[in-house]
């Protein structure tokens, strides 16, 4: 049986490098010669404190998989191979991977909001994925990208969708001001993407002053320290009300009540945060001053729009790369040095090195 080296996560902190079998495609997959692939956030919480998504105790409903599972889900390539019955894409195409599951017996799948569909899945979590040389995903998942766009830029997409998608859910408008709780890739993206949609200023906090200095790089106009106290009440001396809109990338306590009461009255607030702990909430300060707060999961009907905004050169994902490393290396210039470096914003695998 043909082999192929891969990232396989077998518990918290165990994340083994080793030979696994060359998937192929069935009916309506498309199998992908990876060339680069980003670790994600989930991927760090797997590593970390794992399992969370990926199925131990019982298989994914949508495929069956369970147990030790190929991690990587932010990843372009090459198509190399097509499963019967896929059409629109062939082989050679350059693509990009929408990884969300979608449950075909799912009434979401109908009205479009696919990313609502149960159970939640995501290939390099439910499915194995993209640290290794080949991966097979379902074709609704991918999308064809430029033959002027990197394979490193397509790395970026996935995370990209998440912040494009969180501004679009926010309803920003040309000329308003946003507040962003959490410097990392998602936080970072969000604000390249504000950015490119019109936002006159744009504020974020962080604890480390190295992603702040990176989020001033990429289009922040304000930065402040996390820990300040004050930073509702210096926001509002600068906007004169409060921001319009609060994404909370960080998703902590203090994040979101820093973001709370920074907000205008009737502004609007997007958790695009997978938050580990409850918070507590005053429901009535939210009633008396109109503010929304909307939970976003992933993204939906929005890959072709980030294609389209990075080859425009609008938004320039490649500028939040800190390092380029190989799959031997994933563990310790990958996972580790993510949990203990914050000047590390986001490390892709060149599959191929």
């Amino acid at each position: 049986m043909a082999t192929m080296k891969a990232a396989r996560w077998y518990a918290a902190k165990d994340i083994r490098v080793e030979e696994t079998s060359i998937p192929t495609p069935n009916s309506k997959q498309i199998k992908i010669g990876v060339k680069f692939a980003g670790i994600c956030g989930s991927d760090l919480h797997e590593y970390n404190h794992g399992p969370q998504l990926i199925p131990i105790d019982k298989p994914y409903l949508l495929n069956g998989h369970q147990g030790v599972t190929t991690l990587g889900h932010e990843f372009a390539g090459v198509v190399v191979e097509i499963g019967k019955d896929v059409t629109g894409i062939k082989k050679g195409d350059r693509v990009a991977v929408e990884p969300i599951f979608r449950n075909p017996e799912s009434p979401f799948i109908a009205t479009g909001e696919y990313n609502l569909s149960d159970p939640l899945g995501f290939v390099g979590l439910t499915a194995n994925g993209a640290f290794a040389k080949y991966v097979v995903v379902e074709d609704y998942m991918v999308h064809k990208v430029p033959d002027n766009m990197t394979f490193e830029q397509g790395a970026i997409v996935e995370p990209a969708a998440v912040a494009a998608y969180g501004i679009q859910q926010s309803g920003m408008k040309m000329g308003d001001t946003v507040l962003i709780t959490g410097a990392g890739p998602i936080g970072l993206l969000t604000v390249q993407v504000a950015l490119a949609s019109g936002a006159s200023q744009i504020f974020i906090t962080d604890l480390s002053e190295n992603r702040l200095k990176k989020a001033k790089e990429v289009g922040a106009t304000h930065t402040f320290d996390a820990r300040d106290k004050d930073i509702p009440q210096k926001i509002r001396e600068i906007t004169g009300n409060g921001v319009d809109v609060f994404i909370d990338a960080a998703g902590v306590q203090a994040s979101f009540d820093t973001g709370i009461k920074s907000l205008r009255n009737g502004g609007t607030v997007v958790l695009v945060a997978l938050f580990s702990r409850e918070v507590t909430d005053d429901a009535l300060d939210h009633a008396l001053r109109e503010l929304t707060i909307k939970g976003i999961i992933g993204y939906r009907n929005i890959f072709p729009k980030v294609i389209a905004l990075i080859n425009s050169g609008r938004l320039p994902v490649e500028k939040l790369i800190t390092n380029v490393i190989s799959l031997d290396e994933i563990v310790e210039k990958g996972f580790e040095a993510l949990t203990q470096d914050p000047s590390e914003v986001k490390i892709l695998v060149d599959i191929n090195r």
